[in-house]
């Protein structure tokens, strides 16, 4: 089973950039799309971006769009979130997640278990 891991979170400035990555230690990541899923204490998860199998089709929580893009790297089983113009309202654990099939259509399947994301003077 895939066992994402995620890295590259820390504390940030307002307006600035983080860049969170994703990987699947000793496992070959198969035709799948990862998503990445916000999570604040006291509130409801909520899915970030997605991109399916192949890279080639991405979606975006309206809060984070123009300022997150979500991307992947097939060969080296990695996926990437870069995130700029960071508010403090994108506070939270971020945790990549595969999805059950190819696309963005599918369900939630395997939770990595976060990183955390601090924007804050």
């Amino acid at each position: 089973q895939l066992q994402p891991v995620e890295s590259g979170g820390g504390l940030v400035q307002p307006g600035g950039s983080l860049r969170l990555t994703c990987a699947f230690p000793g496992f070959v990541l198969g035709p799948v799309g990862v998503g990445w899923v916000r999570q604040v204490p006291g509130k409801e998860r909520q899915g970030v971006a997605c991109i399916d199998a192949s890279g080639s089709s991405t979606n975006y929580a309206d809060s984070v769009k123009g300022r997150f893009t979500i991307s992947r790297d097939n060969a080296k089983r990695t996926v990437s979130l870069q995130m700029n113009s960071l508010k403090p309202e994108d506070t939270g654990t971020y945790y990549c997640v595969t999805r059950s099939g190819y696309s963005c259509l599918y369900g939630y399947e395997h939770w990595g278990q976060g990183t955390q994301v601090t924007v804050s003077s």
